[in-house]
């Protein structure tokens, strides 16, 4: 990944790539590597369910901590505290926006590696995120969806208080 596609990421979202990575390599991994070591020396590999089971665990850890590691090194850190402009919405901001039958819907611009739509937390690249961004309160905006176009209305605005320092 180059910088011109950057990992953006919240501090909290960095933390919890960094806790998977830490997690996978030195808890998960080892105790494969115990596992498999163990099956190895009970003789023939090809018929011994330890083993092979052991070798493509080990193979999808190693995936995840590859993929991992280039997530953490594309990782730009955008902390929503330190927005200066919190009259509009950017990456980190938490909005409540209602639709034209006033049903509202709280968001949270976070980044890829964090969204989770059924906690409200969406990819600051979805489409909603894309049509919402530089919006102030007031704001109408149209969003192309699968099922066809929707407008929402901009209600609340917030981002984290200013950590002091």
């Amino acid at each position: 990944m180059t910088t011109k596609n950057p990992n953006y990421i919240t501090p909290e979202g960095l933390q919890k790539l960094k806790e998977r990575y830490h997690h996978l390599m030195n808890v998960e991994r080892p105790k494969i590597v115990e596992i498999v070591s163990w099956a190895a020396g009970n003789g023939d590999r090809s018929e011994n369910g330890d083993y092979i089971y052991g070798r493509k665990k080990m193979r999808e850890i190693d995936r995840e901590l590859s993929w991992l590691s280039r997530r953490l090194k594309a990782a730009r850190v955008v902390d929503p505290s330190a927005v200066e402009d919190r009259s509009k919405i950017w990456f980190g901001a938490t909005v409540v926006i209602a639709d034209e039958e006033d049903n509202q819907r709280k968001v949270v611009l976070v980044g890829e590696d964090e969204a989770d739509a059924s906690n409200g937390r969406i990819s600051w690249k979805s489409p909603i995120a894309r049509a919402l961004r530089g919006a102030s309160l007031g704001d109408l905006r149209t969003v192309r969806l699968p099922a066809g176009e929707k407008e929402w209305e901009v209600i609340d605005i917030a981002y984290p208080a200013p950590v002091a320092g």
